[in-house]
């Protein structure tokens, strides 16, 4: 039996693209794994587009990870879906910003900045993580800052990959216990910051996740979809994914529900 969070057998033959993000995948997840597996050889090959915004893996050490049983893989995999003709697209998350052009190469994927605007039926969306817009957690946006730093990462990466390993493992750690200290609101993005993201780039749809609020945020500045997270490992489960048609139109598949104007 599938454990792909839909009753969907495949993607609709008028989807032009699917939006998916935050599934955290490891060796340790192994049925959320299964799903996504499912998902891109069930959903993605039947697309044109595959928007991968971030947060796929639960960290990514460096591309000289690449050869690890599991990583190898998730870059097949991907590269199955490539290998059909679709255009797959990166937005680095939070967890796996290290991801660099060794790892695109093997996937045959294509790296997009943080944020950035693509077309769809003659209209401009906006793509993001959404980490950046958290600002009112201001230890995260500190830290975010930090490790985002080109010289930051050029130290980590110098280290051995066991010594980095063992880094994130600390610093996961760490971030797990200081969010128990901290609010959802806080952790949340800051709607003043989305408001601004619509206006200065004359977008009136966002898609973004990070932060495993599922949701359709219509706004007075436009339409914000917050896509799920994924679990099948841990009750209760969830997970989805966004399409859009050759319309213009969007449909939510999986785990979500619709917010009013704000």
């Amino acid at each position: 039996m599938s454990t792909t969070p839909s009753n969907h057998t495949k993607a609709q033959p008028d989807t032009v693209a699917l939006f998916v993000s935050d599934l955290h995948l490891s060796a340790q997840t192994p049925l959320t794994t299964a799903a996504f597996l499912d998902f891109l050889a069930r959903y993605a090959q039947h697309t044109q587009q595959l928007y991968l915004l971030g947060d796929i893996f639960e960290y990514w050490a460096g591309d000289d990870d690449i050869d690890d049983p599991f990583n190898h893989t998730m870059i097949n995999s991907l590269k199955s879906v490539s290998d059909q003709g679709v255009k797959v697209y990166w937005v680095a998350g939070n967890r796996d910003f290290l991801v660099g052009d060794r790892f695109a190469e093997a996937s045959r994927l294509i790296r997009l900045p943080d944020p950035c605007v693509i077309e769809m039926a003659g209209e401009p969306i906006l793509l993001t993580h959404g980490d950046a817009y958290c600002t009112d957690d201001v230890d995260y946006m500190q830290f975010r800052s930090q490790v985002r730093d080109t010289h930051w990462q050029q130290g980590f990466l110098a280290k051995p990959l066991a010594e980095r390993k063992q880094m994130i493992t600390a610093m996961r750690e760490g971030s797990r216990a200081a969010q128990r200290e901290k609010s959802m609101a806080i952790m949340d993005v800051n709607l003043l910051a989305m408001d601004t993201l619509f206006r200065q780039h004359g977008v009136t749809r966002i898609i973004h996740g990070h932060t495993h609020r599922p949701a359709i945020h219509q706004t007075e500045s436009g339409t914000r979809y917050v896509l799920p997270d994924w679990d099948l490992d841990h009750a209760p489960h969830r997970g989805g994914w966004l399409e859009a048609d050759l319309a213009g139109g969007f449909h939510e598949r999986g785990s979500w529900h619709v917010v009013a104007i704000e």
